[in-house]
Parts: C-alpha cells; sequence; structure tokens
C-alpha cells in the first residue's frame, strides 16, 4: 500500500520526469500550430483575422450564394493576388466560368503566376490541380463547403491522431495527486467527448449552418481540459517538489 502512494509525479525520478516534460512540451507546442493553421485554413474564410461562426459556415457548410473560388479569393486567398488580378478572376466567374475567356482574358496567365505553385501535383500540397482547367472548373462552381468525402477523410485522422495524444497527456495527468479523484476522472474523459462533438459538429453544420456554434465550443473546452492537465502536471512535476523542500523542517531532517 505505501509503495503504491509513491507512484505520483512529484516523487518520481528526474529522468522519467524529463521524459514527461518533453513530450507534454512538444505536444504542446504542436498544439499552438495547430491553432495557428486553423487560422490560416478556417480563420480567413469571411476575409478577417479570428475564427468567428462565420468562418465555420463558410468552412463547412459553404458560402452558397458565390462559388468556392470566389469565398477563398476574398477570404484565405485574399493576400495572394493583387486587387486587379482577384477581380478579373472573380468577374470571369460571374459570367460563367467559360473556358475559351479562361484563356483570351488572360486568366489562364493569372493563375499560373499566382496559384501553380501551390496547386499542382509537383506541390505535393492536399489542394486542387489548378494546371487542368477542369478542376478550376469545379471550384467556379457553388460553394457549397467541405465535401463529405473531405469531411470523412480529415474525422478519422483527427480521431485517431487526437486520442492517441490524449491517452499519454490523461496517463500523465493520471499521476497527480493535488486533484481530487472525481474531478480528475472528469477532466481525463473531458477531451475524448468533445473531441466526438468536435467532429459530429463539422458534419451537423455541413447540413445546417446553425451548428456552427457547436463547432467552437468543441474545440474550445477540448483546448481548456489539455490546458488544465498540462500545467497540473507541470506544476507537481517541478514546482511542488521543491515547495515541499523549502517547507521541510531542519529539525526533523537531524
Amino acid at each position: 500500500m505505501t509503495r503504491s502512494r509513491n507512484i505520483n509525479l512529484s516523487n518520481q525520478s528526474t529522468a522519467l520526469k524529463s521524459l514527461f516534460t518533453g513530450y507534454l512540451v512538444v505536444v504542446a507546442i504542436g498544439y499552438m500550430m495547430a491553432l495557428v493553421q486553423i487560422q490560416f485554413t478556417h480563420g480567413m474564410a469571411d476575409g478577417k483575422l479570428g475564427l468567428s461562426t462565420d468562418d465555420i459556415v463558410y468552412s463547412y457548410y459553404g458560402k452558397r450564394s458565390g462559388s468556392v473560388i470566389e469565398s477563398k479569393l476574398n477570404g484565405s486567398m485574399k493576400a495572394m493576388a493583387p486587387e486587379e488580378e482577384r477581380l478579373k478572376i472573380i468577374n470571369w466567374v460571374r459570367k460563367g466560368a467559360n473556358e475559351k475567356q479562361f484563356h483570351s482574358q488572360g486568366i489562364r496567365q493569372i493563375v499560373d503566376n499566382r496559384c501553380i505553385v501551390c496547386h499542382s501535383k509537383t506541390s505535393g500540397m492536399p489542394l486542387p490541380d489548378f494546371t487542368q482547367f477542369n478542376n478550376i472548373s469545379h471550384v467556379a462552381e457553388t460553394d457549397t463547403g467541405a465535401s463529405f468525402s473531405s469531411l470523412a477523410r480529415v474525422s478519422h485522422i483527427h480521431l485517431f491522431g487526437i486520442a492517441f495524444i490524449f491517452m499519454f497527456v490523461g496517463l500523465i495527468f493520471s499521476l497527480a495527486t493535488g486533484v481530487p479523484k472525481g474531478l480528475k476522472a472528469i477532466v481525463i474523459v473531458m477531451p475524448y467527448i468533445f473531441l466526438i462533438i468536435d467532429i459530429a459538429s463539422w458534419w451537423l453544420t455541413k447540413l445546417n449552418p446553425h451548428f456552427a456554434w457547436l463547432v467552437i465550443i468543441g474545440g474550445g473546452s477540448m483546448a481548456l481540459s489539455f490546458a488544465f492537465m498540462w500545467v497540473v502536471s507541470m506544476y507537481e512535476m517541478w514546482i511542488m517538489p521543491r515547495i515541499r523542500e523549502d517547507n521541510r523542517n531542519p529539525l526533523l531532517d537531524e
């Protein structure tokens, strides 16, 4: 019984604490990079900085009053081309995205100069290949947001990957002693519950834009649980032992 009580973060060896710390630091940096990536992929969907419900609606449900390429040129891709060239492409799209006019009006040249760097097979990026007119014609159609196939692909990647990350974060946090058992269990299971809510909200928003708030609630709650486990774990590994050492009565050590 006495031995089992010593299995906690504050009493682990320096080597094991260093292992846990290295993992937590790298995962935290990865989480921050994910937030940056969300800002660039979804946060600029409405053309403004910061993630809003409009960004989420445009990303998953689409902006059905216009085309995909138009919403991108007015949103996340706005900085990729001068105003004159962007308006020229948008005007071409609104007039029917005719293939003959695509070449005669210089749209092909703009696309080659501004888009092909990323939108090509050689770039290695998961983006439409704009060297083929059919792919450009497809994104010139009405914007219906993320496709069901792309949602399925991203959903299974997130479910496997994030669940795997939180398994180890939760395992480290489970060794904390300064948190009541009931609260600890709730915090450990929270990321899994809100991960499912987050993924489900993508599909629901694809069907109905009113579910956009659920995306923010799911993602935000998952981030809060991660932050709580991270801070408590780091505190109990490195700060708590020092506090105990400083508060120790020197007379009792003699």
